[in-house]
This record gives C-alpha cells, structure tokens and sequence, in this order.
C-alpha cells in the first residue's frame, strides 16, 4: 500500500514538468517540423528539403559544422577523461577547489567569455604579439574569423561540461572493482581503458551528446569568432531566417540539424564495449 502511493506521489510529482516540456519543448518542435514538410499550397511536400540539400552553400557549412563538432567533441574527451579520473582518486578537498575552477567558467556569460578570445586571438591580441616580439611572426596573422577561432571557443565553452559528466560517471565505479583488475594482472592502462571507460560509458555518451550536439547548435561563439566569413548551421539558420526572412529554409535548416544530433545519440548507444569483470 505504502509503496503504490510512493509511485502516485512519484507520477503527480512527474505532471507539472511533463507538461512544461509538452507545451514548451514538443509542441513548438512538432510545429517546426511540419512547417518544414508544408507546401506553398498547405500541402505536404519535399520540395524544401530538396532546395536546401542541394544549395552549395548549405552543403559547405553543413560540412564545416560536422568538422568542427568532430574536432571539438573528441578533443574533450581526450582532456576530459584523464582530467576527470584524476579529479575522483583526489583527496575531497582538493577535489572541490578544482571541481569549482571546473564549474567556475559556467558561470560566465557565453558572451563574455567569447569576447574575451578577441583579446588573446586578435590581429593585435597576445598571442600575435608574443609571436612577433620573440620573433616566430614577422606580423601579425589572422587568428579571428576562422575555424580554428570557433574550435577554440566552443572547446572552452563544453570541455567543463564534459569533466562534471564523467566524474559523475567514474565516481559511480567502485575502488574495489579497479583493484581487482590490478590485483587479477591487469596493467594501470589496461584497467583505465577496460574497466573504468566501460563502467563509465553511460557518461561517456552524455558528454558527448552534449558536447556533439552544443557544438551543432551554439550560436553566440561562431558568430563572434567566426564572423560572417566562417557561417555554421546555427549562423546561417539566423541568417535564412532574420536577414533574408527565408523562414522556411531556416525551419528545414532546424530540423536536419535536430535529425543530426539524434542519428548521433543512438550510434552511439549502441556501441558498449566490454569490461573485464
């Protein structure tokens, strides 16, 4: 009795926020996504689809995006994993300094911290000044309005986001399951990469899927640092739909790039690796 009105309390906890996302998220989403099949006629069409898979220039930022995501995301995995198993074998007090030096930069405003890398990546920034004043630069190069600028950026603005996943995920992973691995002959590397990577894939996948999907989609770092010379989806969605009042190329731009990021999820639920125990 007790425990069938625990699961009542637990549903009619579960309503407002359920129809929160109902209204706010799924309604506007299946909104986009039937103005984007919707002929001039009020009819169902692919007509849309078929003019922005085969403009150029959607194809060129489409590409450029999908590069960048697949820079940034697997980069900060490379840092994030060493840095996050590290920050769950330290003592808690250290543990919490650098959790907040972590958390610290997701407290600043995107915008912000994006203008800040004008400073350092500017035609007269640091980095171009130390570079000329020891000599490796005659003058100044063009570090702003690329897409290395973008990488940069983005890799600052998700990296943190990728640490609290997967320390969240390594601190679920019990010490004793590690020393078993070492104590059954498995090596320090050996047990990292099949036994702590495997039991902390879930939070693998998240932080990915984050990291992929923020990549897609920021705005406010690839319009800063890429500019109008370096345009991604998110920019160019802006673009189609605010300068050119395109709002049907723009809602085709939104949901390929919704269909993008889900594509990438379920990939990569289905790949789970194996452990040793």
């Amino acid at each position: 009795m007790n425990r069938l009105h625990l699961k009542k309390t637990f549903v009619l906890l579960l309503i407002p926020g359920l129809i929160f996302l109902l209204f706010f998220f799924l309604v506007p989403l299946l909104f986009v996504l039937v103005e984007s099949f919707k002929g001039a006629d009020g009819g169902i069409t692919l007509i849309r689809y078929k003019e922005v898979l085969t403009n150029p220039q959607f194809r060129l930022v489409f590409a450029r995006t999908l590069k960048i995501a697949l820079i940034v995301t697997p980069i900060a995995v490379l840092v994030g994993y060493p840095s996050a198993y590290l920050m769950t074998k330290l003592p808690a007090a250290k543990k919490s300094i650098l959790m907040s030096l972590v958390i610290l930069p997701l407290m600043t405003s995107p915008v912000a911290r994006t203008y800040a890398w004008i400073v350092i990546l500017g035609k007269y920034g640091i980095v171009n000044q130390t570079l000329t004043s020891i000599g490796i630069l005659k003058e100044p190069v063009r570090l702003m309005y690329t897409e290395g600028a973008i990488i940069v950026g983005l890799l600052q603005l998700f990296l943190p986001i990728m640490i609290l996943t997967l320390v969240s995920a390594m601190e679920n992973v019990q010490d004793e399951v590690e020393e078993a691995a070492l104590s059954l002959g498995s090596g320090k590397a050996g047990c990292f990469f099949r036994v702590i990577v495997p039991l902390s894939f879930d939070g693998l996948i998240m932080g990915v899927t984050l990291v992929f999907t923020g990549s897609i989609t920021a705005y406010v770092t690839p319009a800063i640092l890429g500019g109008a010379k370096v345009l991604t989806l998110s920019t160019l969605m802006r673009q189609e739909a605010l300068v050119l009042m395109n709002w049907e190329a723009a809602t085709v731009i939104a949901v390929i790039m919704i269909l993008t990021t889900l594509i990438l999820y379920n990939g990569l639920r289905l790949f789970k690796p194996r452990t040793l125990v």
